[in-house]
Formats: C-alpha cells, structure tokens, sequence
C-alpha cells in the first residue's frame, strides 16, 4: 500500500500468532523475586508495520494525545510521525551519534532523547529547538521516560545506573545501583510512584521512586532485556528481549502484572538477522489498545493488546 504523503513509507498487515498466559491459580509469589509458570488458549492480532526508516529503531514514543510516534534510530535523527498515516512530519538532529531512547512530555510540548554521545537532550516538540542538555552518565544512554507531572526524567545507560534528575535543570535527584549490567529501559508507573527498569542482566526492576526503596524483580525472560513500559492503567507492564545469542533465536514480548508478576501474555517476535537482533523499545498507545514496538528489523509495528487485568 503506498501513502501519497509519504511516498517512501509502506504500510502492510501481518498476522501473528499471539499467545495469552494466563497465570495458574497458586499463592501470589513474593514480591521482591518472580520467575512466573503459564499457560492458554492462542489468539490473533493485526499488525501494522511502517516502512521508510534507513538504520535500525532503538526508540519509539507515542505523543499524549496518540497522534504522532517519534522514532530514534542509527542515523542521529528523530523522526516524527503521523500515527495513522506514517506521513513523516519532523526530523530532529542534535545528536552526534545514534539516538538510543526518546520519551515525550505528559503534555506533549517536549521530547527528551537520550544517545551514544552520552548525552540527554530535551527539545521543543515543535520546533525542534534544544532546552536542556544532561551529561550525567558515563557512557551510551539507553533510555528515558518522562515522570507523569513532566518535572522529572529517569535514564539508564550503559553505566549500569538509573538516574533521575530535574527536567529543566538537570539537576540530579537519584541513582540507582542495583544492575549488574547496562540499564536499556525505564518507565514511570502512571501515578509518579514507581520506576521500572529494564537491563541486560536479564531483569527487570521495579523502585520506589522517591526513596529508591527497591519493589520487585522480575525474571520471566531469558535473553538480555532492552525494552520496558507501563500500562497507561498502571496494572501492567509489558518487557521486551534484545540481543539474542545463536541459542536463543526466539524473541518475546511480554506482558505481566506489575505488582504480582505474573505473566499474562507473551508475543513471539520474528527474529531479525545480523549481531544486532531482537526488540529495543516498546510503548503503549495512552489508550492501552496497542503497543509500539520496534528494533533491527528497521520497522515500527503495532501490536494489538488485549485488555491487561489485574
């Protein structure tokens, strides 16, 4: 299918075999390790998949009001789209190197992006114009997430931290140093009160995000895990696996509650080929129904979700 405003952009729909689990009835596990068991029925999602990027995606964001998807990729640009058209309506490049996480306000005035020159920079979502710039970490930055009241940003990166600081000052407020590995995901619970972190060692970790109290560690997948991202409701979280090595050639998505842990359904993702395989970023759509993923594949796609329950 060819869009006229975007005569370089496809649009395809692909059916996937999606797999619910659904938790079994047994005691709720304890909270501060999860390794969830399940099992059910199959279901079938549409996807749609667009097409025009040259260089692989490492960050998706979806706009407030679900409009636009900004996309991060190799070329030290950010992209942003007309979510239902895929007409490309701004390119950003103040990064001088590839853009690995990206993050929109929660009033959708501004973008943060954060890349391999270890830099962070928050930009008018407008004009393209640079703000701020944060040079906290020590090495690539992997990714950042908006607090929901827009005065604070988290990062991770490849310095194994999680950081939080002000979003017009760059002040630094918090770290975290749990990981044992490059940090490749973060995401704020809607309500402000918990970060989630997703890393290479193969967990994902749930704080507190005004004391760095840790909450919960999650161990469902088993590869590196690149990708995080709170449910707009704030029952769920969904995960997303990286690099895969030669054993580990299927890619999941999953999604499982945030509190329990418990798995409730898991995606396979087509593996891509080359060293640099699998899904680096997720992001749901504010109304729940969707979930943007994308990764060396060079695609976009959006996944059908059903309703996540508690």
């Amino acid at each position: 299918m060819q869009i006229p405003s975007a005569p370089s952009l496809h649009v395809r729909w692909l059916d996937l075999c999606l797999f619910p689990l659904v938790a079994a009835c047994a005691p709720a596990p304890s909270p501060s390790s999860v390794t969830p068991t399940a099992s059910g029925p199959a279901q079938r999602a549409a996807i749609t998949a667009y097409h025009g990027l040259t260089s692989t995606v490492f960050a998706v964001a979806w706009s407030p009001d679900g409009m636009r998807i900004a996309s991060g990729s190799d070329d030290s640009t950010v992209q942003v789209w007309n979510a239902s058209s895929g007409q490309r309506l701004f390119t950003y490049s103040g990064h001088t190197a590839g853009v690995r996480a990206l993050a929109w306000s929660p009033d959708g005035t501004r973008i943060v992006s954060g890349g391999n020159d270890n830099t962070i920079q928050v930009w008018n979502a407008t004009t393209g114009q640079r703000l701020v710039t944060y040079t906290g970490h020590l090495g690539s930055v992997w990714a950042v997430a908006w607090s929901p009241d827009g005065r604070r940003i988290a990062s991770g990166g490849n310095d194994s931290t999680v950081q939080v600081w002000d979003g017009a000052s760059a002040h630094r407020l918090l770290t975290f140093t749990r990981h044992t590995a490059p940090v490749r995901g973060v995401a704020w619970s809607p309500d402000g009160t918990r970060i989630a972190s997703a890393s290479q060692d193969g967990t994902v970790q749930v704080w507190d995000a005004k004391s760095g109290r840790h909450v919960l560690i999650y161990r469902g997948q088993t590869a590196p895990i690149w990708a995080v991202a709170w449910s707009p409701d704030g029952v769920c979280l969904a995960s997303a696996t990286g690099n895969s090595s030669d054993e580990q050639q299927r890619e999941t998505m999953q999604v499982w509650n945030a509190t329990t842990g418990h798995l409730f359904i898991s995606y396979p993702v087509p593996s891509s080929a080359g060293e640099a395989s699998g899904t680096f970023t997720l992001a749901w759509s504010p109304n729940g129904a969707r979930i943007a993923s994308g990764g060396a594949d060079t695609v976009v796609h959006l996944w059908s979700v059903p309703l996540c329950m508690p």
